[in-house]
């Protein structure tokens, strides 16, 4: 069988990326799906229990209610939890089964926001996609139904894509916001580490988005379209910062939306050097490592835009296809757990990804060293620190 994996994990499925990015929200996230399910789809991945709790519930589906049908059970019980809970919404999602029986989740969803008056929506998943797809829509839906319309700032930015599942350092969003004060910026908010849904509430006096993920890009193109807000995608490693910070200023001032971890690299990789990961990422870090090593190409096994990719990256999916796509490098930047996978006699340079290797990635040695810069000195000045 093609497109299978014998050795490598796969990534956090859609449902955990959609439990990811509403975690912090104040909202109640609904999986309709049997019980004993939860810890899979939040535990494994979510760095964030460690500190507090979120209101995600399964809902206990059973065989036959999932042949037969009982959709009245569901609405009752989350109905009783959202009136005892008082969530500031209510998120639906689900797994396989509720997908192939073809249960109406839109209409479910007007069911309890009427009996309820709590806002509820769904967010498209069925377990068989990664994470970016379910971070994706769920910031997509939180862009549709919940930012105001406000006049714009100068000088504010938002920051989207934030979720432990790529950024699994919660210093990272402070840093970001170090970042942002030393380009000349204020956030508005964080999508979604730091930030409540009243900061986002607000995201629409923001004058610029910076997408610091795939799982952002949805969102950034929902307050293009109903704000006119630019976005600039990339991350501003320690070496990439001045890029970024300058690519911020000039979509202030042009109303351009920029990809600067794509266009900002060498465009005629040779493959030789390998960044493996979520793409704005590894591409922003692609973007460091080139001012040492040359041209690097970033190897993508997730279900990214085509549009964060160069003509010169690679986008796999299943084990033969990555193996393919490393069989002549001579350095591979990615998680640990692909080594097995990397060709004879290649040096692999940890970079730890929750989304792929779970809690064992903090038990990886040595991990490359790529942080976000704080100061402007160091901007301006073009120089790297970690």
């Amino acid at each position: 069988m093609g497109r299978t994996n014998r050795i490598l994990p796969v990534y956090a499925g859609d449902v955990s990326g959609a439990c990811s990015a509403l975690f912090e929200l104040g909202g109640m996230v609904v999986i309709h799906d049997p019980s004993g399910c939860n810890s899979t789809y939040n535990t494994h991945d979510e760095t964030r229990w460690y500190d507090h709790n979120s209101l995600i519930f399964i809902s206990g589906l059973v065989e036959r209610d999932a042949i037969l049908g009982n959709d009245d059970k569901f609405v009752n019980d989350v109905v009783d939890a959202a009136i005892e809970l008082k969530p500031r919404f209510v998120a639906l999602c689900n797994s396989p089964i509720p997908y192939i029986t073809g249960t109406d989740f839109v209409a479910i969803s007007k069911m309890i926001e009427r009996r309820t008056g709590i806002p509820c929506f769904y967010v498209r998943t069925n377990g068989m996609h990664d994470y970016t797809v379910g971070a994706g829509n769920a910031f997509a839906r939180i862009a549709e139904h919940f930012v105001d319309a406000q006049p714009r700032r100068n000088g504010t930015l938002n920051v989207l894509g934030m979720t432990p599942l790529d950024y699994c350092d919660a210093a990272v969003a402070d840093d970001l916001h170090g970042f942002a004060q030393a380009a000349g910026f204020e956030v508005v908010s964080c999508w979604a580490m730091g930030s409540d849904l009243d900061e986002i509430r607000r995201a629409a006096q923001a004058s610029i988005n910076l997408v610091v993920s795939s799982t952002g890009l949805k969102a950034a193109h929902v307050l293009r379209e109903r704000f006119g807000t630019p976005y600039v995608v990339g991350m501003p490693y320690a070496g990439f910062d001045a890029v970024i910070a300058s690519a911020l200023d000039s979509a202030a001032k042009t109303g351009d939306c920029s990809y600067p971890c794509r266009d900002a690299r060498t465009p005629d990789a040779t493959g030789d050097i390998c960044v493996v990961g979520e793409p704005v990422a590894a591409g922003s870090c692609a973007a460091v490592l080139e001012k040492e090593h040359g041209p690097i190409r970033v190897v993508c096994p997730l279900e990214a835009s085509p549009t964060l990719l160069s003509q010169a990256d690679v986008r796999t999916d299943g084990e033969d296809e990555m193996e393919a796509a490393l069989s002549n490098a001579r350095l591979v930047v990615a998680d640990a757990l692909y080594a097995p996978v990397c060709p004879k006699g290649a040096t692999l340079r940890p970079w730890p990804h929750l989304a792929f290797s779970g809690r064992s990635c903090f038990a990886q040695h040595e991990p490359i060293a790529l942080q976000v810069s704080l100061t402007k000195a160091a901007r301006d000045k073009g120089e790297s620190h970690a």
